[in-house]
């Protein structure tokens, strides 16, 4: 036989030191579906003496089968004396509701309840079975999908509190290590059909690749290793010039265009700079195309926009600006936190002096009507801006101040009744300002 009980139990815990996987008395959670690989990390765990637990998902896909899964795993909890913990999902639904596949359903739906799990009962780390093969069956899955380097380097052996402590074997030896123990265990049927594509590649693709060369999956996996390595390097540069080009300001990231136009290749560190906000692959490949384009430019992901403003890429949380609502201010209110923060006092002239902060709006109380509201501003808005003696349409004021187009889309506004009494941030309205006769003073604080 290749590897002994004592063989394959050394190399479990001498890979775990060596790559620093958790500490002897750290509580680690193991994810057991029942199959080979769980069953013997479990057999693993308990042999080498860490402290462990058992939670089990029953996604109820496989009738009878997903039950007898169920029924398995507890019995294993028993045998170790440890605790276990098992949650029965309903997929489908999740599906429905989420619109993705099934098998995104049950990934985002497990990784949640590990996690809920991890907080709950103070466990250091979740322990998944992943071995070798499942490296390089992610390693082509990324691949046929479309990736940046982060896919080619396949599953980590840590990664935040998920740990794998299986990658240093592979299939082979872990079923000779079952066969070895005595270990029982369950097929999940699910594995053998081709509908899948991880099982495509597994049942096909690295079975040819091995008949063209013996040594293909061990000289992959090299290779993913160096990927790996190299990708240190890289992400250090990355690093780098993210620190460097993406500039915070107030509520949105700015992206120097001539700076930008300067790295070369461009479309990588593209991709790099703006995957973190959503943006895919398709819609970075325009950005890179829009570089020479007038200003106006728009492009969206799921959760952020980008402008193209002059020499600028604008970049804010979509999220946050796509609202109609109206946000009422009554004259007893103190402070609102949403959608902005705001807070407000009524105070007696007197010898009170005018602040110059654009975040300060000094009001005639008794000009205003109440409840005031709180909105975005729109196109056709005017105001009469304080120091004027005309009125002027806020797109027009806009101009004048310069405001990028991200900042404008940003804009709130304060109004009594139909009238602006001032624009956030910026200017308040001649009509509301303090005079002479004013006897009580509204004060609006930005935040």
């Amino acid at each position: 036989m290749l590897h002994d009980q004592e063989c394959m139990l050394e190399r479990f815990k001498k890979n775990i030191q060596e790559k620093s996987l958790f500490a002897k008395e750290d509580r680690i959670l193991l994810a057991v579906s029942g199959g080979v690989d769980s069953v013997a990390m479990c057999d693993l765990f308990f042999k080498a003496g860490f402290s462990f637990a058992i939670a089990h998902c029953n996604f109820q896909l496989r009738d009878q089968e997903s039950d007898g899964d169920e029924v398995f795993v507890k019995e294993i909890a028993l045998k170790y004396k440890v605790p276990i913990y098992v949650n029965r999902f309903n997929v489908h639904q999740y599906v429905k509701e989420n619109q993705v596949s099934i098998q995104v359903a049950a990934r985002e739906l497990r990784y949640k309840w590990f996690k809920e799990l991890i907080i709950e009962y103070h466990y250091d780390y979740l322990a998944t079975a992943h071995h070798s093969d499942d490296v390089l069956e992610t390693f082509f899955i990324n691949l046929l999908r479309g990736t940046g380097i982060a896919g080619l380097h396949g599953i980590l052996e840590k990664n935040d509190t998920t740990i794998r402590p299986l990658l240093f074997t592979n299939k082979s030896d872990i079923l000779e290590y079952a066969k070895e123990m005595n270990l029982i265990f369950r097929e999940d049927s699910s594995n053998l059909c081709d509908k899948y594509t991880r099982n495509k590649i597994r049942h096909h693709l690295v079975p040819l690749l091995e008949e063209t060369n013996i040594h293909a999956k061990i000289n992959i996996l090299s290779s993913i290793e160096k990927i790996k390595d190299a990708e240190e390097i890289f992400l250090k540069t990355i690093d780098e010039v993210r620190q460097r080009l993406l500039v915070k300001e107030k509520d949105q990231i700015q992206i120097s265009i001539p700076e930008l136009q300067k790295l070369q290749p461009l479309n990588i560190y593209l991709f790099e700079l703006l995957k973190e906000f959503g943006f895919n692959t398709s819609t970075i490949n325009d950005i890179e195309e829009s570089l020479e384009a007038e200003s106006g430019k728009a492009f969206f992901s799921s959760s952020h926009k980008l402008v193209k403003d002059r020499n600028l890429f604008l970049i804010t949380n979509y999220e946050l600006q796509i609202t109609n609502k109206e946000y009422l201010i009554k004259n007893t209110t103190k402070e609102i936190t949403e959608p902005i923060f705001l807070k407000f006092e009524i105070i007696i002239k007197n010898d009170f002096v005018i602040p110059l902060s654009n975040k300060i709006a000094c009001l005639d109380f008794d000009q205003l009507k109440f409840p005031l509201t709180l909105r975005k501003w729109k196109h056709g808005d005017s105001f009469y801006p304080l120091g004027m003696k005309g009125k002027k349409k806020l797109s027009d004021f806009f101009i004048d101040k310069k405001l990028s187009l991200v900042d404008k889309e940003n804009t709130w506004v304060v109004c009594s009744g139909n009238n602006i009494a001032w624009v956030v941030g910026n200017r308040i309205d001649e009509r509301y300002k303090i005079k002479e006769n004013t006897r009580q003073l509204f004060l609006v604080h930005y935040i």
